[in-house]
């Protein structure tokens, strides 16, 4: 299975913060999977340490590396079908994972009620 971290899912990931449910840690540590982490949740993250509303030690690019995951780039393909989705979800971060999960098929990992009632996208409860 292809699984793509929703930024919590990363972060809650990189801390070993319990907030991680089994499943989902049981998924992101198996072997056959490959584990993806966008670009889109690097952005969320700098944003939001900076105007302090995150604490996230170091740097989110080192630690995507750091745990062995892969990097997932936005292309004019995520922004269009991002920017196109039927869905009022007004969260430009959230939109675009559900736009990345879609057109490379993978499972999005998260906790967010609001994506988990996007079902036109493989999901994975987080928590």
């Amino acid at each position: 299975m292809d699984l793509l971290l929703d930024t919590s899912a990363f972060i809650w990931w990189d801390a070993d913060d319990p907030l991680l449910g089994g499943e989902a840690r049981a998924a992101i540590e198996n072997p056959k999977n490959r584990v993806f982490v966008s670009a889109a949740s690097v952005w969320e993250i700098a944003i939001k340490s900076a105007k302090g509303k995150l604490a996230f030690a170091g740097s989110a690019t080192k630690a995507i590396g750091r745990n062995g995951f892969a990097p997932l780039l936005i292309g004019p393909d995520h922004a269009e079908v991002a920017g196109t989705l039927d869905w009022a979800h007004p969260d430009p971060f959230d939109r675009m994972l559900v736009a990345q999960a879609q057109i490379e098929g993978l499972t999005l990992v998260h906790g967010d009620e609001v994506i988990a009632a996007f079902k036109r996208v493989p999901q994975l409860w987080a928590k």
